[in-house]
């Protein structure tokens, strides 16, 4: 009898309430009411409440529905749970352990077995005196419900931050959060939905007569009851299997311990040194044993190859009678073209100013392309059409302004005085206030500052710490502090805002609220840098991004932007405080210092070219003597020859302006230098080798220079045709920039070869007449007396003849130049956008947004189209979301750091009939927006099995509404990622968002971009329709992934192209075109070398110098190859001697001495583009040119040049019998 007794008195205890219904205003909450004191038994709900508590308390049933809470209570829980439903929700079995631990507080009829209100109030109001308030309240909780609740939610994602969901929920970061500390967090009342204390206690024994709650509970990788499925891999790890793991990195390739091309190269190196001093050998024993110059079976009478043979050219071979015949026909055209360009100076002077004058006047259609994308991407590039197809979709990535703001002291946040912060806000409200001028019109940051919640709120995007103090230095300097201690302030609040930016109410005694302005999040790792893993505390860097709208084609709107850019530019340049040291970069800044670097330097590149002009000027004249030096120098003549090379420049870019190419800054900066090479050199050949010979017996002075056309004139169109189409072939790159100078630089060489062999053969006849006549230079009219002169060889010749090729040509010399050569190849900045670069290298944490862009065509009214894409419960587990969920992992390896915002998972949540978000009004069918409350309000989706399950088919397109009508969520978080079609009727191209790693190298950014590449034709394949990463910097470094492709190619085409032409001009003389070319490619490979050694990446500034090192290195070689070709010497080694004697002084004096006076001067450049792009490898193309033509070359000719062609011997010697040139030849 007693224990029945007890039992049924202890079941009349379960069933007492400890409230019931709602009484007074909360004094700490605002807005919110306390419960009313109510020990009673449980009361029946009505019709209303059992629909609300079908709503909010799935599986709910308790028989009668006699419960401890009314309607109105249900209704505050309903508000006070927004949140959480909004996020948890994704996760079936977490939600409903969440509701669980609140539906049994609220409403459990057995609230007195774990619930003990141990504080009352009076209610102040007068009709309920007989009441009173519960003000606190112990909730035992079992520790096993706590936990699974925990571990159930502990990994739900919040798709439109890139954060789980408890970093909003908890009240700080999620790995900071655990079950107890997310439980006493959500029954604060310092969160502002809590109106009084509930003191959680967890147990999972009795305590003090109480039995704790502890339901059941469902784990993440468990469906309910209801049908709702299991969670996704993205929101439940249980769910996800091992995690992945990256592939290793390959082992090092290497031999015995050494790194393996190393050892490659030097076993090809002593292999090709044991060949080479062999076969020295061998040749040396030979000679010893039996002397015979390679003339001899040519110069012996008995010999059928004898001169003195009355057949002398029964047998030159088919290819050399060819060679000599195209040789002779060359000769002659260009000895009549000459003589006839003597004769009539006039004619073609006034006619190559005609075709100049003509050409150039295409100027007037010039347009320089300064836009980085423009330069480095190829509109037909795989990055360039994915960018075209993203702006056309979604509109161009915003434009963005940025400050990294550090100080000298320490740490940012700790040590630094709240001045310090203050001055920082006052140097925002300025940027802010800072008022620019487009066509008369103010501009402002509002007027083109991305603003998400517009038109409901007009506050512009600002990323800033300062943010959190919602811009105002009245919230910053708030403080709640007596005289002896602070209990919270700015600092407090920060630590608060960093753990949940996105929090309404901060859980400090301020109360305020984190979010921005605008109505969006901060993220710490955006407004933060120089902080080591989630310690933002230690953050020693402010950075504050201004983002702005960004314009596809309205160009007003664009010079409004660019405009108010130019003020924050200067600005932020005239800005000083002693105690912030700012770095900064706006949109503009990039292009800007483009045009700024090639400005700032030009008078160091007028410097240059006025030294190569002097010394031009200087160079060319022979003075006989100090008396004749006004009559022998030929500064006229060489300021013609400087005037025509900048004619055929000038001609070239007229031509290509006319057809409406662009120029860049490459070409007008790099063009002029290759054509002043090419140019001077053919100059200093043909007036040198005028200078040096001897007039002939009855030859006039049109006869004389149309010979000396004939001889030279084929070595320079052997030079500059090889040049032309070496580059012409270039413009097949898919560069812009190494196209676009290939072209002009094609161009502009062949423009100048016809001015040399017409406009400057009539001006150097008409100078040879003012010398003749004894008339000075420049001032013609004034004529000296006549004289004796006596004709000499210049130093520079007699040099090069009588001590330099005699030199490197001995025997003992030739070998050690062999040995040498092939050792070889082993292996500014005032700018404020250089600071800043170096400032987000060293103190960001968040690498730049990534876009995995869906194309247009998937169906997401599908289950089948929302399940390849989402990342919520029933979606596939290889769906777009849950690849970048899993890359984001292992984010070291894929570089994607964050789990993607998702508008589809976004708005399922939103649209779930459990959200008071998606409503509207049943009598006109128009939208209700959430705060509204009104009964006429209705939800979208009916409270029924299939209204809980996805939208389909019709039902999908709220999503209109989602996007366009929900300001907070959908509209300034997904505003851009989602295409509509017209009139909404479905749903086009979107993109999914995420971000990279922080990327500091050019490795890095490189790396990114192949990652996001692989990871979205993964993507692509699951899906089985097109996805593709975007993000900005892809269409820079996208060079990068083919650039070594790009320069191998553009590089042996450009060396076939001259083996080619270099093969047909020398008549057919293979071996000759074979020498030509290798010795190019050395110089090339040097030039890598000396890439290396000097640091110069490889990208398209440097491909366009290897490109025109290619066409240069022809200067050097080529001339000397010719001139050993046509020799008639007796052996290697004297037609190699000849041939440096003649060539090489004049390659030396034009092309060498001309460069390098130049290219020093650059040394002196401020632009970093000029010291490691031009000074650096223009001074490296000229120097391993030198070394390459005028010592290695000869040296390799004297080993293993052409044999001489037979029939050109013949001819010469045919064509000179009985003149007095005859001598020279038999010598």
């Amino acid at each position: 009898m007693i224990t029945m007794f007890l039992l049924s008195n202890w079941q009349v205890q379960a069933q007492h309430c400890v409230w019931y219904g709602e009484c007074g205003e909360s004094t700490k909450v605002p807005g919110k009411k306390y419960n009313c004191n109510y020990t009673g038994p449980p009361i029946p709900l009505g019709q209303e409440g059992d629909e609300l508590l079908t709503e909010l308390c799935p599986g709910y049933n308790y028989g009668n529905q006699s419960l401890c809470c009314n309607v109105d209570q249900l209704r505050t829980l309903k508000g006070s749970l927004q949140l959480p439903l909004q996020f948890l929700s994704r996760c079936p079995a977490c939600f409903f352990n969440l509701m669980n631990l609140f539906c049994e507080l609220t409403c459990s009829p057995h609230q007195s077995q774990f619930m003990n209100a141990t504080q009352f109030t009076p209610d102040p109001d007068p009709k309920q005196a007989n009441k009173s308030n519960v003000v606190e309240v112990r909730y035992y909780i079992g520790q096993t419900f706590a936990n699974a609740m925990y571990n159930a939610c502990k990994d739900v994602q919040a798709p439109s931050s890139n954060v789980k969901a408890l970093s909003l929920l908890c009240g700080k970061d999620a790995k900071d959060c655990n079950a107890t500390n997310w439980i006493q967090y959500m029954f604060d009342i310092n969160n502002g939905q809590t109106p009084f204390p509930i003191i959680p206690i967890f147990s999972d024994v009795p305590v003090s007569g109480f039995t704790p709650m502890n339901n059941k509970t469902y784990e993440c990788t468990e469906g309910l009851e209801d049908g709702s499925g299991p969670c996704s891999c993205q929101d439940c790890a249980k769910a996800c299997g091992p995690k992945p793991v990256p592939p290793p990195l390959p082992p090092p390739w290497t031999i015995l311990g050494i790194d393996a091309m190393t050892v490659i190269m030097w076993i090809s190196y002593v292999a090709f040194l044991l060949i080479f001093i062999g076969a020295v050998l061998g040749a040396w024993c030979y000679r010893k044993r039996t002397i015979m110059s390679e003339y001899g079976p040519i110069l012996d009478s008995n010999n059928p190859l004898s001169l003195n043979n009355d057949n002398p050219d029964q047998d030159a071979s088919c290819c050399e009678t060819l060679g000599e015949r195209f040789e002779n026909a060359m000769r002659l055209l260009f000895s009549a073209w000459g003589s006839f360009c003597v004769q009539h100076p006039l004619l073609v002077i006034l006619g190559s100013l005609i075709v100049v004058a003509a050409s150039s006047s295409g100027l007037v259609y010039m347009r320089v392309t300064t836009d980085p994308v423009e330069l480095w991407s190829s509109p037909s590039s795989q990055a360039r059409q994915e960018k075209d197809y993203f702006d056309s979709h979604f509109g161009p990535f915003f434009r963005t302004e940025q400050l990294i703001i550090t100080t000298l002291i320490g740490s940012f946040i700790i040590i630094i005085i709240i001045m310090s912060l203050s001055q920082v806000l006052d140097l925002q409200l300025d940027i802010e206030g800072l008022v620019a001028t487009y066509e008369g019109e103010n501009v402002t940051l509002k007027d083109i500052c991305l603003a998400p919640l517009a038109p409901y709120n007009n506050n512009c995007t600002i990323l800033s710490v300062l943010n959190y103090f919602q811009n105002s230095h009245a919230r910053l300097d708030h403080s709640i502090e007596d005289e002896f201690f602070v209990y919270a302030d700015y600092h407090s609040h920060f630590l608060y805002c960093v753990s949940a930016p996105a929090s309404l109410n901060d859980t400090t005694l301020l109360h305020d609220p984190c979010i921005g302005t605008f109505g969006g999040p901060v993220f710490p790792w955006i407004a933060l840098g120089g902080y080591d893993g989630t310690n933002y505390n230690n953050a020693t860097a402010l950075v504050i991004t201004f983002p702005v709208n960004n314009y596809l084609n309205d160009t007003v709107k664009r010079g409004k932007a660019l405009a108010w850019e130019k003020e924050f530019i200067r600005f932020l340049k005239s800005y000083s405080n002693p105690n912030l040291t700012i770095a900064f970069s706006a949109e503009r800044s990039i292009e800007d210092e483009i045009d700024r670097e090639s400005n700032s330097d030009i008078s160091t590149i007028v410097v240059s070219y006025i030294i190569m002009f002097v010394y031009i000027s200087l160079a060319l004249g022979h003075i006989q003597s100090l008396r004749r030096l006004l009559v022998d120098s030929k500064i006229s003549l060489g300021i013609a020859g400087i005037l025509i090379v900048l004619s055929s420049v000038a001609s070239s870019l007229g031509i290509f302006s006319f057809a409406g190419v662009p120029l860049t800054l490459i070409v007008i900066e790099v063009i002029p230098f290759l054509v002043l090479a090419v140019g001077v050199d053919n100059i200093f050949i043909i007036v040198q080798t005028y200078q040096r010979d001897e007039r002939m017996h009855n030859e006039e002075l049109h006869q004389q220079i149309g010979r000396i056309l004939g001889d030279v004139a084929p070595s320079m169109f052997l030079s500059s045709f090889s040049e032309t189409l070496a580059f012409f072939l270039g413009a097949l790159s898919n560069m812009p920039a190494v196209r676009t100078f290939s072209m002009f630089a094609g161009l502009a060489v062949f423009i100048d070869f016809l001015l040399q062999i017409s406009c400057f053969v009539s001006l150097l006849g008409l100078d040879a007449r003012r010398q003749e006549a004894n008339r000075l230079d420049i001032i013609c009219c004034v004529k000296l007396p006549e004289g004796q002169v006596e004709k000499t060889d210049g130093f520079l010749f007699r040099f090069f003849k009588k001590v330099y090729a005699p030199f490197i040509l001995k025997e003992w010399v030739r070998p050690i130049v062999v040995i040498k050569q092939e050792s070889l190849p082993l292996p500014h900045t005032d700018s404020y956008v250089l600071e800043y670069f170096k400032n987000m290298s060293t103190y960001l944490h968040t690498g730049p947004p990534v876009y995995f862009v869906v194309e247009d065509g998937l169906n997401y009214s599908s289950l089948e189209g929302q399940n390849a894409v989402c990342g919520g419960v029933g979606c596939n587990n290889n769906s777009l979301v849950q690849q970048v969920y899993s890359a984001s992992l292992i984010s070291n390896y894929t570089t994607i750091a964050y789990t993607p915002s998702s508008w589809l998972d976004d708005y399922f949540d939103w649209v779930k009939p459990q959200s008071s978000c998606c409503r509207y009004y049943n009598n006109t069918g128009a939208f209700c927006n959430a705060s509204v409350v009104n009964s006429s309000c209705v939800h979208c989706r009916p409270m029924t099995a299939s209204g809980k399950q996805r939208p389909v088919g019709e039902e999908f397109m709220p999503l209109s509404k989602y996007l366009h009508f929900t300001p907070l969520i959908g509209h300034a978080a997904y505003s851009t990622a989602v295409d509509l079609y017209p009139d909404n009727k479905g749903v086009g191209a979107t993109y999914f968002m995420t971000f990279h790693t922080i990327l500091k190298e050019s490795s890095d950014f490189i790396g990114a971009l192949k990652m996001a590449r692989v990871l979205a034709d993964n993507i692509t394949q699951s899906m089985d329709h097109r996805v593709f990463p975007y993000s900005v910097f892809y269409v820079f470094y996208e060079q990068y992934l083919t650039i070594a492709y790009d320069t191998a190619l553009n590089l042996s085409v450009s060396l076939a192209a001259i083996f080619v032409v270099t093969t047909v001009l020398l008549g057919f003389e293979l071996w000759s075109a074979v020498i030509v070319s290798i010795t190019i490619a050395m110089i090339l490979v040097n030039m890598f070398g000396v890439m290396w050694l000097w640091d110069i990446s490889l990208n398209a500034v440097s491909l366009v110098n290897l490109v025109m090192s290619c066409g240069i290195s022809v200067e050097f070689c080529s001339h000397i190859v010719r001139a050993f070709s046509i020799s008639v010497k007796n052996n290697r080694v004297e037609r190699a001697e000849e041939a440096l004697a003649h060539m090489g002084s004049s390659v030396f004096s034009g092309i060498t001495l001309t460069k390098f006076g130049g290219i020093l001067i650059l040394a002196l450049s401020k632009s970093q583009i000029f010291q490691i792009f031009y000074f650096r490898m223009f001074l490296s193309i000229v120097l391993l040119g030198a070394a390459h033509g005028l010592i290695f070359l000869p040296v390799l000719l004297s080993y293993i040049g052409p044999s001489v062609n037979k029939a050109k011997v013949f001819a010469s010697n045919t064509r000179y019998l009985g003149t007095e040139r005859e001598r020279l030849l038999n010598y």
